[in-house]
Formats: structure tokens, sequence, C-alpha cells
């Protein structure tokens, strides 16, 4: 099973450790899927700066394919400045360097390449809401990350990406259950096929159209929570496609349970390392 996470790379820099670790929520995925066994690559613009370079080579050592990845001079790395206090990281703001920064265009050539993946991913950070509807007819698995910003929910937003998505996350922290039921309608009305509401150790619902999924939890004291999200979806995505999910047929309830195991054990072994997935560097 080939996997792929498009778009957003950036550098988590933790301000009261001058240390670096790279992030981004689709370079996330290409690394925690990797760790999950499966073959994953990334594909986004990376630039030649010492962010880059830091999150170009952590993918490689991981083992994600990087090849369509090249260094790019004339860009910059989004910096994001982060704060950890008893274990949560905190985000203080983010910022870039003297480069450019670019949002990934999805080319006739990138297209091609993405064919040769069961599983493609992107989110709301990577700016691509344009591109999605590129990804209509794929035969691949589709999942989209709104994270928990209203400005990622709006109408207009949602109908950019949803018609051409098999699976969408969002963060509900904030979030009423009300709001949570009418967002979902309003998604699967729009095309995608199941929805994935979670709400931090108050745990996930999965809604397909007719039915609710319960998650699971495992709560343990973090070193870091950093990532806890995204290694949780990348977990509970990977399972679903290496146990079968077809989004043709109805959800095998066994399935989603299995899925949703698999990913509380990976999210919580991800709380125990520092940054996303390590690779620390003082900056």
């Amino acid at each position: 099973m080939r996997v792929i996470g498009i778009g957003d790379n950036v550098v988590d820099r933790y301000i009261n450790k001058r240390i670096m670790f790279p992030g981004g929520n689709a370079v996330n995925f290409a690394a925690y899927a990797r760790q999950c066994g499966a073959e994953s690559a990334y594909l986004g613009l990376i630039a030649d700066d010492a962010e880059g370079r830091l999150v170009h080579d952590s993918l490689e050592q991981l083992g994600v394919d990087v090849s369509e990845s090249p260094l790019r001079a004339g860009l910059t790395t989004e910096r994001c400045d982060v704060v950890l206090k008893e274990g949560d990281r905190v985000f203080q703001g983010c910022s870039y360097g003297e480069g450019e920064y670019r949002t990934l265009t999805l080319t006739e050539e990138n297209l091609e390449y993405l064919k040769g993946f069961q599983v493609i991913h992107c989110g709301c950070y990577a700016c691509m809401e344009d591109e999605i509807r590129k990804l209509a007819g794929f035969d691949a698995l589709k999942t989209f990350d709104f994270s928990c910003e209203e400005e990622y929910r709006t109408d207009e937003f949602l109908e950019k990406v949803c018609p051409y998505i098999d699976i969408a996350l969002f963060s509900a922290e904030e979030m009423t259950q009300e709001q949570m039921k009418e967002l979902r309608e309003k998604v699967i009305g729009l095309g995608t096929k199941l929805v994935l509401i979670t709400n931090g150790t108050r745990g996930q619902m999965l809604w397909d159209g007719k039915k609710e999924y319960p998650g699971k939890v495992k709560l343990l004291e973090p070193v870091d929570t950093m990532g806890a999200g995204d290694s949780f979806f990348t977990a509970f995505v990977v399972a679903m496609a290496r146990g079968g999910y077809d989004r043709n047929k109805p959800l095998d309830e066994a399935l989603a349970d299995r899925a949703f195991s698999e990913a509380a054990d990976f999210s919580a072994g991800t709380c125990l390392v520092e940054g996303a997935f390590g690779f620390g560097t003082e900056y």
C-alpha cells in the first residue's frame, strides 16, 4: 500500500528550548504512515534553507519518498513558534524568512505521479482547496484535515473540497453538539463518505450519514502532544485502507473499531516523543 501527504511543510520552533522540529500536516501524515508500516511519500514545495533541509532530510531518514520534492532555492520555510507547558504544546504564531512562500499547484506530471498511490492526504493549511478538484475520479482514498478554525468550515471552503474527498477530519473542541451535527450533515451532503470529528481527550465520533461510531482514547502522561491529532488520523486512515475500506460499500463496524484502536495506540506513542516525530535541531 502506497500513501502520500501533499502540501504543507513547516518547522515547529520550541522557543523556550531553542530547538526546531520538522512538521506540517502533510509531512506528519507521510512520516506517521511510514511508521505505521505503509510505503509513503511526500509531495510539496520544500525550501532550500536550513529549515527546509531539516524537513527533507528527516523524511529521507524515515524512509519517506521525497524524490518528487527537491529542495527549491528562493523559497522560505514556514516557522511555527511553540512553547511546551506540562507536555502540552501551545502555538505562539507563525512567520516566514526572507524567501518567497508558494502553494503547490498540481501539474499534469504531479497528477500522473499521484495515480500510483492508494491514499492521498491533504489539509487546510496547505492552501490547496482550489487544487483538490483535480483529484476527482482518482481511485485512491482521499482524505482531508480541516483542523479547528471556523474559516475552514465555511460553505465556500467546504464546497471546494468535500465533493472530491472520502474522509474528512475536523477538530471540534470549541463546537457544541448541535454545531457538530450540522457540520457533519453538511459535509456528507456534499459528497464526502465519512466524517471524523475529534474532541481532544473526550474522544472521537465517526459519522457515515446514517450511524455514529464512537472512537477510543488512550490516556497517559505526555512528553509532548505535538502531532497527537495528526498521528491519530494517519493511523486511523492507514488501518482503514489496509483493512479494505470501500467507499462504495456500507462501513464495516468491526473495521472502524479496529482502526480506532490502532489509532489510539499509535497516537499515545507519539505523545512520548519530542516534536511531531523527533529530529530536533538547535536553531
